[in-house]
Order: structure tokens, then C-alpha cells, then sequence
């Protein structure tokens, strides 16, 4: 049974409601959104080299919005399921199939309700950009990590909490540079690497690797930078078989 925003109490209504409010934007790449468009092949290209290729792999992209990252992982070969709350979202990701062609399952559900339902179904699952957005990320990371099959990865990727993460993602990006709109992130659900690590033991996954994601202001280019996990990071984990 779907389930709307208040049905779980891991769910932040206001959330809901600003994706919900610029649900219409999601494929415009100078949009709000366009720093996802940005990023995009990057997040993909390192998700791609850790699964060895995506070719009929099952893909979850939790947190999914208009199907971005579900598309991209669609057109590199895996058969995907997408999650999201904000309907108006979900119906912008569904009509974009259309013009894409690409084969996405898109529902409207909470990522702990779909761990009750389909435990260890998933080669691999992703949550980007989605964790400092719930009351409780560490109740997300137990779902995504039951939803992986033994053997099989997710991947998360969210923003540290430091003054340096306040100046980048907050005055720097919504503020000054307005790359984001302003309200986008609370820096109190920032979520630090000691934090993040603490919730993936939990779930009983096995951390395999962390990276930074950097932005150039001068370039306006994002890049994958190991030693720089100051603001935004991407984790990759393993559950044991």
C-alpha cells in the first residue's frame, strides 16, 4: 500500500513540500536543480566502476525526485526501481519516461516500508543527496542496507557539518552564488563522516570507500577528490554475504 507523507514519522512535510513546489523544474538543466544535472555523471561514473558495469544489475534509487540519477542508471544497463514522497516529483520523473524512453519503477513510498516488503532484492541502492532531508537518515541507511541483497552496495552521499560546509553549501551556494534556492539545507541536519560511519555499522554494512565531491567556482566543474571530504562526500558500502 503507498503510503503519503504522514504516514511515517521519518518524513519532514515542509521537505515534501518545497521539492514538491518545484517539481516542474526537475529536467530543466539551468533550473534549480541544475547542480544535480552537473554532477550527474559523475555520481553515475563512480557507481558504474565500484558495481563493475550496470548491464542487468537491479538498481534503487532512493530519494529519486524527478528520475535523474534513475535515468542515468536506466540507460546504463540496470533494471531500476525509483522511491520518492513528493508526488508531484513522482509524476514529472513519470512523464519524462515518455520523452526519454527509458523503463523506470517509480513509487511512491517510504524506503523503510519497501525494506518490510522487499528485503535483499537489490544489487545495488543508492540514497543521494536525500539524507540530510529526513528526521532520521539512520533509519534510512538500516533500509537501504536490508533492501541490498548479500553481496551487494549502496551508495550514499550527503554534506558534513563543519563552518566550511556552512560557507560552501549555505552562504556560498543559496546565498551568494544562488545555485541552490535559499532554504534548501539546515545545516543542523548536516551529517558528519563520524556520524555517517556510526549508522552504516549499525545497518551491518562493511564501508568500502569515501569520497569527496569539490566544486571549482572559478571552472564551475565538480570532481571527485579522495583527500576532500570537508563538505560534500559520497560513501560506498558492502553488505557482507
Amino acid at each position: 500500500m503507498t503510503q503519503t507523507p504522514a504516514d511515517h514519522a521519518n518524513i519532514d512535510p515542509a521537505e515534501i513540500e518545497k521539492f514538491d513546489a518545484l517539481a516542474t523544474r526537475w529536467w530543466d538543466p539551468n533550473s534549480e536543480f541544475k547542480t544535480l544535472h552537473d554532477i550527474n555523471p559523475l555520481r553515475l561514473g563512480w557507481i558504474e566502476r565500484h558495481c563493475g558495469g550496470l548491464t542487468g544489475k537491479t538498481a534503487l534509487d532512493v530519494g529519486c525526485g524527478g528520475g535523474i540519477l534513475s535515468e542515468a542508471l536506466a540507460r546504463a544497463g540496470a533494471q531500476v526501481t525509483g522511491i520518492d514522497l513528493a508526488a508531484s516529483s513522482l509524476r514529472t520523473a513519470r512523464l519524462h519516461l515518455l520523452e526519454s524512453g527509458q523503463q523506470v519503477d517509480y513509487q511512491q513510498i517510504t524506503v523503510e516500508e519497501l525494506a518490510e516488503q522487499r528485503p535483499a532484492s537489490f544489487d545495488l541502492v543508492s540514497c543521494m543527496e536525500m539524507l540530510e532531508h529526513v528526521p532520521d537518515p539512520g533509519s534510512v541507511v538500516q533500509a537501504c542496507a536490508q533492501l541490498a541483497r548479500p553481496g551487494g552496495q549502496v551508495f550514499l552521499s550527503t554534506i558534513n557539518r563543519n563552518p566550511k560546509a556552512y560557507a560552501f553549501v549555505i552562504l556560498g551556494a543559496e546565498y551568494l552564488l544562488r545555485m541552490l534556492p535559499t532554504g534548501t539545507h539546515d545545516y543542523d541536519k548536516f551529517i558528519t563522516p563520524a556520524e555517517m560511519g556510526r549508522w552504516i555499522r549499525q545497518a551491518g554494512l562493511e564501508m568500502q570507500g569515501m569520497t569527496g565531491l569539490v566544486y571549482n567556482p572559478l571552472t564551475r566543474q565538480y570532481r571527485l577528490e579522495p583527500d576532500d571530504i570537508s563538505v560534500n562526500y559520497l560513501v560506498r558500502c558492502r553488505r557482507p554475504t
